[in-house]
């Protein structure tokens, strides 16, 4: 009479192999459940873990632009050559750098401002722009938002009235570009951008504050395999 062997599959039995037969005498082994069951699905478990984390990541950065700084204008927070992420913003918060495009007049050499009495050479800030868009893309931070008044003494921005903490700015000394005393308004959904080496940036002292539909996004810092990512400060 032939037995039947139990064969672990889907609870199903068949006929044992007549070469087999005389070598069957107990049920196999159980799989111990230690480190044999980690190699068996362990890469599984791996590539489900890598591809959850890039679903997570892509899901909530997918709006994240890689970009080279390629100016001193923002030492000591960024350096030449470093690149940096920005992320689509959805609101803009004093002290967020920020990625975008400065109106027309922002040229290095000869910066103009969209008001003849302020900017360069002037007691105030500009406060007003050209109203053209530049196709440059410039890396600064918020200073100040919509209704914000705004002045600069020795480098150091005057907002509402109060010299603000910028611990990451460097020394910009007491020449007419450092020093702006007399305040502006900055005008409804616009922000004023300045760099942090206020010495040598080219900014809104000298060509006005950026409408929110210029600005790029929000240049973050991401940690966790890139999967959390917050505004650089």
């Amino acid at each position: 009479m032939r037995r039947a062997v139990w064969n672990g599959f889907k609870g199903r039995l068949r006929p044992a192999d007549a070469h087999l037969m005389d070598h069957i005498a107990a049920p196999p082994t159980p799989l111990p459940l230690g480190r044999p069951i980690r190699r068996r699905f362990g890469w599984h478990l791996t590539a489900v873990a890598v591809l959850v984390v890039g679903g997570l990541w892509f899901g909530m950065h997918k709006q994240l632009t890689q970009y080279t700084v390629t100016s001193g204008s923002m030492k000591p927070t960024l350096q030449v050559g470093e690149r940096v992420g920005a992320e689509r913003h959805g609101g803009v918060k004093v002290g967020d750098i920020v990625v975008f495009h400065p109106p027309a007049g922002a040229r290095p050499a000869n910066p103009v401002c969209g008001s003849f009495t302020e900017g360069t050479g002037w007691t105030q800030p500009c406060g007003l722009p050209v109203a053209q868009e530049s196709r440059s893309v410039f890396v600064k931070r918020v200073v100040a938002g919509p209704g914000d008044d705004i002045s600069l003494v020795d480098g150091h921005v005057i907002r509402n009235g109060v010299r603000q903490a910028e611990p990451y700015i460097a020394t910009c000394g007491a020449d007419g570009e450092c020093n702006f005393p007399k305040p502006i308004r900055v005008p409804a959904g616009e922000y004023y951008l300045l760099g942090d080496n206020r010495g040598v940036s080219d900014d809104s002292r000298f060509w006005g504050p950026v409408p929110s539909a210029w600005i790029i996004g929000t240049v973050v810092h991401c940690s966790m395999l890139n999967t959390v990512c917050r505004p650089l400060r």
